[in-house]
Protein backbone atom coordinates (compact mmCIF):
# COMPACT_ATOMS: atom_id res chain seq x y z
CA UNK A 1 0.00 0.00 0.00
CA UNK A 2 1.10 3.60 -0.53
CA UNK A 3 3.63 4.40 2.25
CA UNK A 4 2.61 8.06 2.70
CA UNK A 5 -1.18 8.16 2.75
CA UNK A 6 -2.50 4.64 3.44
CA UNK A 7 -5.49 5.86 5.46
CA UNK A 8 -6.44 8.34 2.75
CA UNK A 9 -6.23 5.59 0.15
CA UNK A 10 -8.49 3.31 2.20
CA UNK A 11 -11.01 6.08 2.75
CA UNK A 12 -11.10 6.99 -0.93
CA UNK A 13 -11.42 3.48 -2.33
CA UNK A 14 -14.21 2.52 0.06
CA UNK A 15 -16.04 5.80 -0.65
CA UNK A 16 -15.86 5.06 -4.38
CA UNK A 17 -17.03 1.52 -3.74
CA UNK A 18 -19.92 2.73 -1.58
CA UNK A 19 -21.22 5.12 -4.26
CA UNK A 20 -21.00 2.48 -6.98
CA UNK A 21 -22.55 -0.26 -4.85
CA UNK A 22 -25.60 1.89 -4.06
CA UNK A 23 -26.14 2.33 -7.80
CA UNK A 24 -25.81 -1.42 -8.23
CA UNK A 25 -28.29 -2.11 -5.42
CA UNK A 26 -30.77 0.15 -7.18
CA UNK A 27 -30.24 -1.83 -10.39
CA UNK A 28 -31.03 -5.05 -8.52
CA UNK A 29 -34.18 -3.50 -7.07
CA UNK A 30 -35.47 -2.63 -10.54
CA UNK A 31 -34.58 -6.12 -11.73
CA UNK A 32 -36.85 -7.87 -9.22
CA UNK A 33 -39.57 -5.28 -8.55
CA UNK A 34 -42.01 -6.42 -11.30
CA UNK A 35 -42.76 -9.62 -9.37
CA UNK A 36 -44.25 -7.57 -6.53
CA UNK A 37 -46.36 -5.35 -8.78
CA UNK A 38 -47.36 -8.04 -11.29
CA UNK A 39 -51.06 -7.83 -10.42
CA UNK A 40 -51.07 -4.02 -10.57
CA UNK A 41 -49.35 -4.05 -13.96
CA UNK A 42 -51.78 -6.56 -15.46
CA UNK A 43 -54.72 -4.51 -14.23
CA UNK A 44 -53.26 -1.14 -15.24
CA UNK A 45 -52.44 -2.19 -18.79
CA UNK A 46 -54.82 -5.13 -19.37
CA UNK A 47 -52.14 -7.69 -20.28
CA UNK A 48 -51.70 -11.48 -20.12
CA UNK A 49 -48.79 -13.57 -18.84
CA UNK A 50 -46.84 -13.38 -22.09
CA UNK A 51 -47.18 -9.57 -22.25
CA UNK A 52 -46.27 -9.23 -18.57
CA UNK A 53 -43.19 -11.34 -19.19
CA UNK A 54 -42.24 -9.11 -22.12
CA UNK A 55 -42.72 -5.94 -20.04
CA UNK A 56 -40.53 -7.27 -17.24
CA UNK A 57 -37.97 -8.59 -19.71
CA UNK A 58 -37.71 -5.22 -21.52
CA UNK A 59 -35.14 -4.35 -18.86
CA UNK A 60 -33.17 -7.47 -19.74
CA UNK A 61 -33.39 -7.02 -23.51
CA UNK A 62 -31.55 -3.72 -23.48
CA UNK A 63 -29.36 -4.75 -20.54
CA UNK A 64 -28.19 -7.74 -22.55
CA UNK A 65 -27.57 -5.75 -25.71
CA UNK A 66 -25.58 -3.16 -23.75
CA UNK A 67 -23.17 -5.46 -21.92
CA UNK A 68 -20.40 -5.49 -24.51
CA UNK A 69 -20.75 -1.74 -25.15
CA UNK A 70 -20.66 -1.30 -21.37
CA UNK A 71 -17.41 -3.25 -21.27
CA UNK A 72 -15.93 -1.11 -24.01
CA UNK A 73 -17.09 2.02 -22.18
CA UNK A 74 -15.54 0.85 -18.90
CA UNK A 75 -12.22 -0.05 -20.57
CA UNK A 76 -12.02 3.23 -22.52
CA UNK A 77 -13.82 6.11 -20.78
CA UNK A 78 -13.89 4.57 -17.30
CA UNK A 79 -16.38 3.71 -14.58
CA UNK A 80 -16.92 7.31 -13.46
CA UNK A 81 -18.37 8.45 -16.78
CA UNK A 82 -20.31 5.22 -17.36
CA UNK A 83 -22.03 5.10 -13.98
CA UNK A 84 -22.86 8.80 -13.93
CA UNK A 85 -24.54 8.62 -17.32
CA UNK A 86 -26.24 5.34 -16.45
CA UNK A 87 -27.80 6.68 -13.26
CA UNK A 88 -29.30 9.68 -15.05
CA UNK A 89 -30.79 7.54 -17.83
CA UNK A 90 -32.15 4.94 -15.38
CA UNK A 91 -33.70 7.66 -13.25
CA UNK A 92 -35.43 9.15 -16.27
CA UNK A 93 -36.78 5.70 -17.19
CA UNK A 94 -38.12 5.01 -13.70
CA UNK A 95 -39.98 8.32 -13.69
CA UNK A 96 -41.46 7.55 -17.11
CA UNK A 97 -42.49 4.06 -15.94
CA UNK A 98 -44.25 5.52 -12.91
CA UNK A 99 -46.13 8.06 -15.04
CA UNK A 100 -47.04 5.62 -17.85
CA UNK A 101 -50.69 5.45 -18.89
CA UNK A 102 -50.18 2.88 -21.66
CA UNK A 103 -48.35 -0.41 -22.09
CA UNK A 104 -46.09 1.13 -24.75
CA UNK A 105 -45.03 3.99 -22.47
CA UNK A 106 -44.39 1.62 -19.57
CA UNK A 107 -42.28 -0.57 -21.86
CA UNK A 108 -40.31 2.50 -22.94
CA UNK A 109 -39.68 3.47 -19.32
CA UNK A 110 -38.62 -0.05 -18.45
CA UNK A 111 -36.29 -0.04 -21.45
CA UNK A 112 -34.63 3.21 -20.31
CA UNK A 113 -34.16 1.77 -16.82
CA UNK A 114 -32.44 -1.26 -18.32
CA UNK A 115 -30.31 0.96 -20.56
CA UNK A 116 -29.17 3.10 -17.64
CA UNK A 117 -28.33 0.37 -15.16
CA UNK A 118 -26.71 -1.81 -17.84
CA UNK A 119 -23.40 0.01 -17.45
CA UNK A 120 -23.36 0.07 -13.64
CA UNK A 121 -22.26 -3.50 -12.89
CA UNK A 122 -19.46 -3.67 -15.46
CA UNK A 123 -18.27 -0.24 -14.36
CA UNK A 124 -18.27 -1.36 -10.74
CA UNK A 125 -16.38 -4.57 -11.49
CA UNK A 126 -13.87 -2.68 -13.63
CA UNK A 127 -13.39 -0.22 -10.77
CA UNK A 128 -12.77 -3.13 -8.42
CA UNK A 129 -9.93 -4.36 -10.62
CA UNK A 130 -8.18 -1.00 -10.17
CA UNK A 131 -8.89 -0.40 -6.46
CA UNK A 132 -8.70 -3.93 -4.95
CA UNK A 133 -6.04 -6.65 -4.99
CA UNK A 134 -6.40 -9.25 -7.74
CA UNK A 135 -5.55 -11.95 -5.18
CA UNK A 136 -8.84 -11.21 -3.44
CA UNK A 137 -10.96 -10.52 -6.49
CA UNK A 138 -13.26 -13.46 -5.79
CA UNK A 139 -13.93 -12.12 -2.29
CA UNK A 140 -14.66 -8.53 -3.37
CA UNK A 141 -16.85 -9.89 -6.18
CA UNK A 142 -18.77 -11.96 -3.64
CA UNK A 143 -19.20 -8.94 -1.38
CA UNK A 144 -20.39 -6.91 -4.35
CA UNK A 145 -23.05 -9.45 -5.25
CA UNK A 146 -24.04 -9.82 -1.59
CA UNK A 147 -24.65 -6.09 -1.25
CA UNK A 148 -26.28 -5.88 -4.66
CA UNK A 149 -28.73 -8.51 -3.57
CA UNK A 150 -29.78 -6.32 -0.66
CA UNK A 151 -31.47 -4.33 -3.42
CA UNK A 152 -33.11 -7.51 -4.68
CA UNK A 153 -34.25 -8.42 -1.16
CA UNK A 154 -35.72 -4.92 -0.80
CA UNK A 155 -37.76 -5.66 -3.94
CA UNK A 156 -39.41 -8.70 -2.29
CA UNK A 157 -40.81 -8.65 1.26
CA UNK A 158 -39.93 -5.02 2.08
CA UNK A 159 -41.45 -3.82 -1.20
CA UNK A 160 -44.64 -5.75 -0.44
CA UNK A 161 -44.90 -3.81 2.83
CA UNK A 162 -44.15 -0.49 1.14
CA UNK A 163 -46.87 -1.12 -1.45
CA UNK A 164 -49.38 -1.36 1.39
CA UNK A 165 -48.66 2.32 2.11
CA UNK A 166 -47.51 3.81 -1.19
CA UNK A 167 -48.97 3.54 -4.69
CA UNK A 168 -46.60 1.79 -7.09
CA UNK A 169 -46.41 4.76 -9.45
CA UNK A 170 -45.31 7.10 -6.66
CA UNK A 171 -42.61 4.64 -5.63
CA UNK A 172 -41.04 4.43 -9.10
CA UNK A 173 -41.08 8.20 -9.54
CA UNK A 174 -39.26 8.59 -6.21
CA UNK A 175 -36.70 5.96 -7.24
CA UNK A 176 -36.10 7.85 -10.46
CA UNK A 177 -35.38 11.12 -8.66
CA UNK A 178 -33.00 9.29 -6.32
CA UNK A 179 -31.10 7.78 -9.28
CA UNK A 180 -30.59 11.18 -10.88
CA UNK A 181 -29.17 12.51 -7.60
CA UNK A 182 -26.93 9.46 -7.36
CA UNK A 183 -25.59 10.25 -10.83
CA UNK A 184 -24.43 13.66 -9.63
CA UNK A 185 -22.79 12.07 -6.60
CA UNK A 186 -20.98 9.57 -8.84
CA UNK A 187 -19.40 12.31 -10.94
CA UNK A 188 -18.30 14.16 -7.81
CA UNK A 189 -16.73 11.28 -5.86
CA UNK A 190 -15.80 8.41 -8.19
CA UNK A 191 -12.39 8.12 -9.86
CA UNK A 192 -11.35 5.40 -12.28
CA UNK A 193 -8.00 4.39 -10.76
CA UNK A 194 -5.60 5.34 -7.94
CA UNK A 195 -3.32 7.17 -10.37
CA UNK A 196 -6.09 9.74 -10.96
CA UNK A 197 -5.60 10.93 -7.36
CA UNK A 198 -1.82 10.84 -7.26
CA UNK A 199 -1.34 7.28 -5.99
CA UNK A 200 0.71 4.64 -7.76
CA UNK A 201 -1.23 1.70 -9.17
CA UNK A 202 -2.41 -0.92 -6.70
CA UNK A 203 0.05 -3.49 -8.06
CA UNK A 204 2.91 -1.03 -7.54
CA UNK A 205 1.74 -0.45 -3.97
CA UNK A 206 1.95 -4.23 -3.47
CA UNK A 207 5.49 -4.38 -4.90
CA UNK A 208 4.66 -5.70 -8.40
CA UNK A 209 5.03 -4.22 -11.86
CA UNK A 210 1.94 -2.48 -13.18
CA UNK A 211 -0.10 -4.31 -15.82
CA UNK A 212 0.45 -3.19 -19.39
CA UNK A 213 -2.15 -0.66 -20.58
CA UNK A 214 -4.30 -1.02 -23.66
CA UNK A 215 -2.33 -0.15 -26.80
CA UNK A 216 -4.73 -0.98 -29.64
CA UNK A 217 -8.05 0.46 -30.77
CA UNK A 218 -10.92 -0.96 -28.76
CA UNK A 219 -12.32 -2.72 -31.85
CA UNK A 220 -9.24 -4.96 -32.01
CA UNK A 221 -9.44 -5.60 -28.26
CA UNK A 222 -13.12 -6.51 -28.49
CA UNK A 223 -12.39 -8.95 -31.30
CA UNK A 224 -9.72 -10.66 -29.21
CA UNK A 225 -12.15 -10.97 -26.29
CA UNK A 226 -14.86 -12.47 -28.51
CA UNK A 227 -12.31 -14.91 -29.96
CA UNK A 228 -11.22 -16.08 -26.50
CA UNK A 229 -12.60 -19.63 -26.27
CA UNK A 230 -12.02 -19.74 -22.52
CA UNK A 231 -14.70 -17.09 -21.93
CA UNK A 232 -17.65 -18.71 -23.67
CA UNK A 233 -18.33 -21.55 -21.19
CA UNK A 234 -18.81 -18.85 -18.54
CA UNK A 235 -21.25 -17.09 -20.86
CA UNK A 236 -23.45 -20.20 -21.17
CA UNK A 237 -23.03 -21.02 -17.47
CA UNK A 238 -24.49 -17.66 -16.46
CA UNK A 239 -27.12 -17.89 -19.22
CA UNK A 240 -28.54 -21.09 -17.79
CA UNK A 241 -27.95 -20.73 -14.06
CA UNK A 242 -28.37 -17.12 -13.02
CA UNK A 243 -30.46 -16.19 -16.04
CA UNK A 244 -33.18 -18.62 -14.99
CA UNK A 245 -32.86 -17.72 -11.29
CA UNK A 246 -33.39 -14.01 -11.99
CA UNK A 247 -36.23 -14.88 -14.33
CA UNK A 248 -37.90 -17.02 -11.68
CA UNK A 249 -37.42 -14.90 -8.57
CA UNK A 250 -37.78 -11.65 -10.50
CA UNK A 251 -41.18 -12.45 -11.98
CA UNK A 252 -42.73 -15.93 -11.87
CA UNK A 253 -42.17 -17.24 -8.33
CA UNK A 254 -44.73 -14.94 -6.70
CA UNK A 255 -47.52 -15.68 -9.25
CA UNK A 256 -46.72 -19.43 -8.91
CA UNK A 257 -47.11 -19.35 -5.14
CA UNK A 258 -50.21 -17.17 -5.40
CA UNK A 259 -52.10 -19.11 -8.07
CA UNK A 260 -51.07 -22.68 -7.23
CA UNK A 261 -50.76 -22.51 -3.46
CA UNK A 262 -53.16 -19.69 -2.62
CA UNK A 263 -50.65 -17.40 -0.90
CA UNK A 264 -51.05 -13.66 -0.70
CA UNK A 265 -48.42 -11.40 -2.23
CA UNK A 266 -46.90 -10.77 1.19
CA UNK A 267 -46.81 -14.46 2.05
CA UNK A 268 -45.32 -15.39 -1.32
CA UNK A 269 -42.67 -12.69 -0.97
CA UNK A 270 -41.25 -14.56 2.04
CA UNK A 271 -40.11 -17.36 -0.27
CA UNK A 272 -38.56 -15.06 -2.85
CA UNK A 273 -36.89 -13.13 -0.03
CA UNK A 274 -35.40 -16.36 1.33
CA UNK A 275 -34.21 -17.37 -2.14
CA UNK A 276 -32.68 -13.96 -2.80
CA UNK A 277 -31.01 -13.81 0.63
CA UNK A 278 -29.58 -17.30 0.14
CA UNK A 279 -28.29 -16.21 -3.27
CA UNK A 280 -26.57 -13.19 -1.69
CA UNK A 281 -24.97 -15.33 1.01
CA UNK A 282 -23.95 -17.90 -1.59
CA UNK A 283 -22.18 -15.21 -3.62
CA UNK A 284 -20.07 -14.05 -0.68
CA UNK A 285 -19.33 -17.58 0.52
CA UNK A 286 -18.43 -18.89 -2.94
CA UNK A 287 -16.14 -15.98 -3.78
CA UNK A 288 -14.28 -16.19 -0.47
CA UNK A 289 -14.03 -19.99 -0.54
CA UNK A 290 -12.72 -19.98 -4.10
CA UNK A 291 -9.98 -17.48 -3.16
CA UNK A 292 -8.97 -19.58 -0.15
CA UNK A 293 -8.92 -22.83 -2.14
CA UNK A 294 -7.03 -21.26 -5.01
CA UNK A 295 -9.40 -22.91 -7.50
CA UNK A 296 -12.44 -21.79 -9.52
CA UNK A 297 -13.88 -24.73 -11.47
CA UNK A 298 -14.88 -27.25 -8.74
CA UNK A 299 -17.22 -24.78 -7.04
CA UNK A 300 -18.72 -23.68 -10.35
CA UNK A 301 -19.50 -27.27 -11.29
CA UNK A 302 -20.91 -28.13 -7.87
CA UNK A 303 -23.21 -25.10 -7.94
CA UNK A 304 -24.63 -26.05 -11.35
CA UNK A 305 -25.33 -29.65 -10.32
CA UNK A 306 -27.08 -28.66 -7.09
CA UNK A 307 -29.13 -26.04 -8.93
CA UNK A 308 -30.22 -28.63 -11.49
CA UNK A 309 -31.25 -31.01 -8.71
CA UNK A 310 -33.39 -28.34 -7.04
CA UNK A 311 -35.02 -27.37 -10.34
CA UNK A 312 -36.01 -31.00 -10.85
CA UNK A 313 -37.32 -31.07 -7.28
CA UNK A 314 -39.62 -28.11 -7.96
CA UNK A 315 -41.19 -30.09 -10.81
CA UNK A 316 -41.18 -33.64 -9.46
CA UNK A 317 -41.48 -33.38 -5.68
CA UNK A 318 -44.88 -32.85 -3.98
CA UNK A 319 -43.69 -29.72 -2.17
CA UNK A 320 -46.05 -27.38 -0.35
CA UNK A 321 -45.73 -23.96 1.33
CA UNK A 322 -43.84 -24.12 4.59
CA UNK A 323 -40.47 -25.69 5.36
CA UNK A 324 -40.28 -27.83 2.18
CA UNK A 325 -40.75 -24.81 -0.08
CA UNK A 326 -38.47 -22.60 2.02
CA UNK A 327 -35.75 -25.25 1.80
CA UNK A 328 -36.07 -25.55 -1.99
CA UNK A 329 -36.02 -21.78 -2.56
CA UNK A 330 -33.07 -21.35 -0.19
CA UNK A 331 -31.07 -24.11 -1.88
CA UNK A 332 -31.92 -22.75 -5.32
CA UNK A 333 -30.53 -19.33 -4.41
CA UNK A 334 -27.55 -20.66 -2.45
CA UNK A 335 -26.33 -22.92 -5.25
CA UNK A 336 -26.76 -20.18 -7.86
CA UNK A 337 -24.51 -17.91 -5.78
CA UNK A 338 -21.52 -19.85 -7.11
CA UNK A 339 -21.98 -17.97 -10.37
CA UNK A 340 -20.01 -15.04 -8.96
CA UNK A 341 -16.82 -17.06 -9.44
CA UNK A 342 -17.41 -16.87 -13.20
CA UNK A 343 -16.48 -13.16 -13.10
CA UNK A 344 -13.14 -13.88 -11.44
CA UNK A 345 -12.63 -16.69 -13.95
CA UNK A 346 -13.34 -14.33 -16.86
CA UNK A 347 -10.88 -11.79 -15.52
CA UNK A 348 -8.19 -14.44 -15.17
CA UNK A 349 -8.45 -15.89 -18.67
CA UNK A 350 -8.21 -12.45 -20.29
CA UNK A 351 -5.50 -9.79 -20.53
CA UNK A 352 -5.93 -7.48 -17.48
CA UNK A 353 -6.45 -4.34 -19.58
CA UNK A 354 -9.48 -6.00 -21.19
CA UNK A 355 -11.15 -7.17 -17.98
CA UNK A 356 -14.17 -4.92 -18.48
CA UNK A 357 -14.99 -6.46 -21.85
CA UNK A 358 -14.39 -9.99 -20.56
CA UNK A 359 -16.68 -9.54 -17.57
CA UNK A 360 -19.24 -7.90 -19.83
CA UNK A 361 -19.25 -10.89 -22.18
CA UNK A 362 -19.95 -13.34 -19.35
CA UNK A 363 -22.54 -10.98 -17.89
CA UNK A 364 -24.25 -10.83 -21.28
CA UNK A 365 -25.05 -14.51 -20.92
CA UNK A 366 -26.79 -13.92 -17.60
CA UNK A 367 -29.12 -11.23 -18.87
CA UNK A 368 -29.72 -12.82 -22.23
CA UNK A 369 -30.85 -15.88 -20.27
CA UNK A 370 -33.27 -13.83 -18.17
CA UNK A 371 -34.53 -11.89 -21.19
CA UNK A 372 -35.40 -15.18 -22.91
CA UNK A 373 -36.59 -17.03 -19.80
CA UNK A 374 -39.21 -14.55 -18.55
CA UNK A 375 -41.35 -14.19 -21.69
CA UNK A 376 -40.77 -17.82 -22.74
CA UNK A 377 -42.05 -19.02 -19.36
CA UNK A 378 -45.18 -16.92 -19.86
CA UNK A 379 -45.61 -18.09 -23.45
CA UNK A 380 -45.38 -21.73 -22.36
CA UNK A 381 -48.04 -21.08 -19.72
CA UNK A 382 -50.32 -19.40 -22.26
CA UNK A 383 -50.24 -22.48 -24.49
CA UNK A 384 -52.54 -24.40 -22.15
CA UNK A 385 -54.39 -21.48 -20.56
CA UNK A 386 -58.18 -21.73 -20.70
CA UNK A 387 -58.70 -17.97 -21.03
CA UNK A 388 -60.19 -17.36 -17.56
CA UNK A 389 -59.79 -14.01 -15.78
CA UNK A 390 -60.47 -12.98 -12.20
CA UNK A 391 -60.71 -9.25 -11.42
CA UNK A 392 -58.79 -8.48 -14.60
CA UNK A 393 -55.96 -10.92 -13.83
CA UNK A 394 -55.47 -14.15 -15.87
CA UNK A 395 -56.02 -17.35 -13.87
CA UNK A 396 -53.47 -20.11 -14.43
CA UNK A 397 -53.50 -23.68 -13.12
CA UNK A 398 -50.83 -25.85 -11.53
CA UNK A 399 -50.39 -27.66 -14.85
CA UNK A 400 -49.69 -24.35 -16.60
CA UNK A 401 -46.93 -23.51 -14.12
CA UNK A 402 -45.52 -27.03 -14.26
CA UNK A 403 -44.90 -26.61 -17.98
CA UNK A 404 -42.98 -23.42 -17.21
CA UNK A 405 -40.91 -25.12 -14.52
CA UNK A 406 -39.61 -27.61 -17.06
CA UNK A 407 -38.04 -24.59 -18.75
CA UNK A 408 -36.19 -23.92 -15.49
CA UNK A 409 -34.85 -27.49 -15.61
CA UNK A 410 -33.65 -27.04 -19.18
CA UNK A 411 -31.78 -23.85 -18.34
CA UNK A 412 -30.18 -25.53 -15.31
CA UNK A 413 -29.06 -28.47 -17.45
CA UNK A 414 -27.38 -26.07 -19.90
CA UNK A 415 -25.37 -24.53 -17.04
CA UNK A 416 -24.27 -27.97 -15.83
CA UNK A 417 -23.08 -28.88 -19.33
CA UNK A 418 -21.23 -25.56 -19.75
CA UNK A 419 -19.42 -26.08 -16.45
CA UNK A 420 -17.65 -29.12 -17.92
CA UNK A 421 -15.85 -26.87 -20.41
CA UNK A 422 -14.46 -24.32 -17.92
CA UNK A 423 -10.67 -24.29 -17.50
CA UNK A 424 -8.96 -23.97 -14.13
CA UNK A 425 -6.95 -20.78 -13.53
CA UNK A 426 -5.83 -21.42 -9.92
CA UNK A 427 -6.82 -17.80 -9.18
CA UNK A 428 -4.03 -16.37 -11.33
CA UNK A 429 -4.21 -14.42 -14.55
CA UNK A 430 -3.45 -16.60 -17.56
CA UNK A 431 -4.70 -14.16 -20.18
CA UNK A 432 -1.27 -13.67 -21.70
CA UNK A 433 -1.13 -17.31 -22.76
CA UNK A 434 -2.37 -18.33 -26.17
CA UNK A 435 -5.90 -19.71 -26.14
CA UNK A 436 -4.58 -22.98 -27.52
CA UNK A 437 -2.24 -23.60 -24.59
CA UNK A 438 -3.50 -25.94 -21.87
CA UNK A 439 -3.80 -24.83 -18.26
CA UNK A 440 -2.46 -27.20 -15.64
Amino acid sequence: MHPIHPQRFERIRWTIYAVLIVAYMLAFFHRFAPAMVAAELTQAFGITAAALGSLAAMYFYVYTAMQLPAGVLADTLGARFAVTLGNVIAGTGAILFGLAESFATASGGRLLVGLGVSVVFVGLMKSNTAWFSERRYGTISGLTLLLGNVGAIAATGPLALILMQVEWRTLFIALGLFAVALGALSWWLVRDKPEDLGFPSLREMEGFAAHAPRRRHWIHDLRSVLANRRLWPGFFYDFGLTGSLFGMLGLWAVPLLRDVHGLSRGEASVYTTVGTAAFAIGCLAAGSLSDRQGRRVPLLRAGALIYLSVALGLVLLPWTPGLPALFLFALLGLSAGNFVIAYAHAREVTAPALSGMAIALVNTGLFLGTAIFQPLFGWIMDQGWDGRFSMGVPVYTETDYERGLWLLVGFAALAAIASRFLVETHCANVGAQRASEPIA
